[in-house]
């Protein structure tokens, strides 16, 4: 696939621009925003720019590349981890001390940075609070709310916001015209490179919306329903039910029917109580704030599908 620049970027390396010109160039970026809007691609642009390598593309680029330099750190979760280590960590302020290669400075990203584990974080925390005037750390974070504070504050956040939908399903349309990118950007949330993903996994989603409307009108078994979902990846699933559970509260706010709602029912959305669904959230999202592996994916699954169904049966008796 050649490299397409992703249009939505502009306002964010328009920015980035100003402060080269302005000498106002940060020690440490932190890059939040929705999952698939880009943070990565924004991260490796920074870098290359940084570098000197790519520095005439006007924008960042999808799909993702490797960025290939002596002073280019990029550090992620390894391949049988969840987390980013201590030694990691440890390894990335060694080469910090050095001097740069290549005249230009030093360079890691590190993502997501919400998976560093608390020992990482605190290893990183003294390279944040004496950064060398060469060295620049950019920091991605899919949930900027899960960062110690004390690493928060020492970065300047720059938030990368969701295109429109209309500059969205433009820019997927001419990446693979034809398909159906209207649903795959619904299901992604509005993220773009998100609803590459959600372009495969389109009858999946069918499939698990027609099952989370059956177990909200009791025509379904949680456990049955569970047992099938805990066949697929949990970070999908968690981040799936996140996301209709709060489709579900913005129809109940006065907002438009979506899929999941259209089919659950009015009737049977009604019954709901939005402070219950907001529990309801909260609950999904800490199990997304744990590490994969840290806990029973099946019986997750079990009780989350048990409280949808049965919190309907409640408010029929009440």
């Amino acid at each position: 696939m050649n490299n397409k620049e992703i249009s939505w970027l502009k306002a964010f390396a328009d920015g980035w621009r100003d402060r080269e010109r302005h000498a106002r160039l940060p020690h440490a970026v932190l890059l939040t925003g929705a999952a698939g809007v880009g943070k990565r691609a924004a991260a490796r642009w920074i870098a290359a720019r940084r570098l000197g390598v790519d520095s005439g593309t006007p924008l960042p680029v999808y799909p993702l590349e490797a960025l290939e330099h002596a002073d280019m750190h990029w550090i992620a979760p390894l391949e049988d981890k969840e987390s980013i280590g201590i030694e990691q960590i440890r390894d990335l302020v060694h080469e910090f001390a050095l001097t740069s290669y290549e005249g230009a400075g030093k360079v890691a990203i590190i993502e997501p940075a919400n998976a560093m584990t608390t020992n990482a974080a605190n290893s990183l925390l003294k390279t944040l609070e004496e950064p060398s005037g060469t060295a620049l750390l950019i920091l991605v974070a899919d949930r900027a709310g899960r960062l110690p504070a004390t690493i928060y504050s020492r970065c300047q956040r720059i938030d990368i916001g969701l295109p429109s939908e209309t500059d969205g399903l433009a820019w997927l349309s001419q990446l693979s015209p034809g398909a159906d990118w209207v649903e795959a950007l619904r299901l992604a949330g509005n993220a773009p490179l998100a609803a590459i993903s959600a372009l495969e996994q389109i009858d999946t989603h069918t499939s698990m919306r027609r099952e989370f409307a059956e177990l909200a009108r009791g025509k379904a078994s949680p456990i049955e329903v569970a047992g099938r979902w805990a066949s697929l990846d949990p970070g999908f699933v968690l981040d799936w039910l996140a996301r209709q559970v709060q489709l579900a509260i913005l129809t109940l706010s006065g907002g438009a029917q979506t899929p999941v709602t259209t089919a659950i029912g009015e009737s049977v959305l009604k019954r709901m109580d939005r402070r219950n669904l907001f529990c309801y959230l909260d609950t999904i999202n800490r199990l997304r704030g744990q590490p994969k592996g840290s806990y029973n994916v099946q019986l997750a699954l079990e009780s989350l599908l048990i409280d949808w169904a049965e919190q309907l049966e409640q408010r029929k008796v009440v």
